[in-house]
């Protein structure tokens, strides 16, 4: 089975009010690239990948007046793909779900939300990720209300030879400073978003550990927007979401592009987006998608891959593919071969 995870920068944007897909030459929300070329090359990405589920980070929006799941399986059935059903969970106000694409002969699935909607206490019950975390952010002996902007997609899932699992697919928030002018304030907001990503983080590691010690099979798959050594407030809290999300001890997850940057603070690491810096006239390159397994998993086999169109051989000696890569998101899909 290949389980995936892709981010679609402005997915979205590519789709009229009724859900439609936009195939036209209209500028899309990325950069010089039509709503033709965007849709052509993200069609030619999810058939070269040929997942039987992809966990959509940034998938299209999903409200009272939009259903962002007809949007997926009108998407999927334009380019003929096998993964062709598609599960939002909790819908969010940020115009970009977090979704489940999967081949419904291949994979039973269901959103499968744990946990109450009130609010708890980081030594108390961990709420339901719709709800509100408390937690004492500064040590200053006052709980904060932390809240998901994007709330990590449950999932219960049950393979075609009858394996059960669970998938989280999460989108942690950004750390850049929108809007903050001066070094000063833009120190102060980023310090503030870094609290906060590394509270949802906590958040999240609860509940992965609560599966973890109740014998789940568990794939954590998604966008962390963080990494070992991303930037310089990592030193201030001492570790990476990253880190928290792996786990420190048993049992705990596990993902090979995580231990090698983890294990490497210089020199060549894994990457898996790649974003033009303006100001610079360069291209950024960071490891910010994962899919990270449970102890258990490992046993069956599991082969990651980025599809990197430089770094992969595959893709990069297959130029459409190659192109296609780099026209439709600023994120390169992450995919896990695993006989389940």
């Amino acid at each position: 089975m290949r389980i995936a995870t892709y981010n679609v920068e402005w997915f979205n944007a590519l789709f009229d009010g009724d859900g439609q897909l936009l195939v036209d030459d209209h500028w899309s929300a990325r950069h010089d690239v039509t709503r033709a070329q965007q849709a052509e090359a993200l069609g030619i990405v999810f058939t070269a990948l040929d997942a039987d589920a992809i966990m959509v980070i940034e998938a299209p929006d999903s409200h009272a007046r939009r259903d962002g799941t007809k949007a997926l399986e009108g998407f999927a059935k334009v380019f003929g793909l096998r993964a062709r059903r598609a599960i939002i969970g909790f819908a969010n106000e940020t115009q970009q779900e977090i979704a489940l694409l999967y081949d419904p002969d291949k994979l039973e699935a269901r959103h499968d939300p744990v946990g109450q909607p009130a609010p708890g206490s980081v030594g108390g019950e961990v709420p339901r990720f719709d709800g509100h975390f408390r937690i004492d952010l500064d040590i200053d002996a006052t709980e904060d209300r932390v809240a998901f902007s994007k709330p990590p997609l449950e999932i219960a899932a049950r393979t075609a030879s009858g394996k059960e699992l669970r998938l989280i697919g999460a989108h942690l928030k950004s750390k850049a400073p929108h809007g903050a002018k001066g070094r000063d304030a833009i120190m102060r907001v980023s310090i503030a978003n870094r609290r906060k990503q590394l509270a949802q983080a906590i958040w999240l590691h609860r509940r992965i550990k609560a599966h973890l010690i109740a014998g789940e099979s568990l794939i954590l798959l998604g966008d962390l927007n963080d990494g070992p050594g991303l930037d310089e407030y990592e030193n201030l809290f001492g570790r990476s979401s990253v880190e928290i999300l792996l786990g420190s001890d048993a049992p705990h997850l596990f993902d090979p592009h995580a231990r090698q940057a983890l294990a490497r603070r210089i020199g060549s690491q894994p990457t898996t987006s790649r974003f033009f810096l303006s100001h610079e006239g360069r291209y950024l390159q960071a490891l910010l998608d994962y899919i990270m397994i449970s102890e258990d998993l490992r046993a069956a086999s599991p082969k990651w891959r980025i599809w990197h169109p430089f770094d992969d051989l595959g893709c990069y000696k297959t130029p459409e593919l190659r192109e296609a890569l780099l026209t439709a998101s600023d994120h390169f899909p992450v995919s896990l071969d695993i006989e389940i």
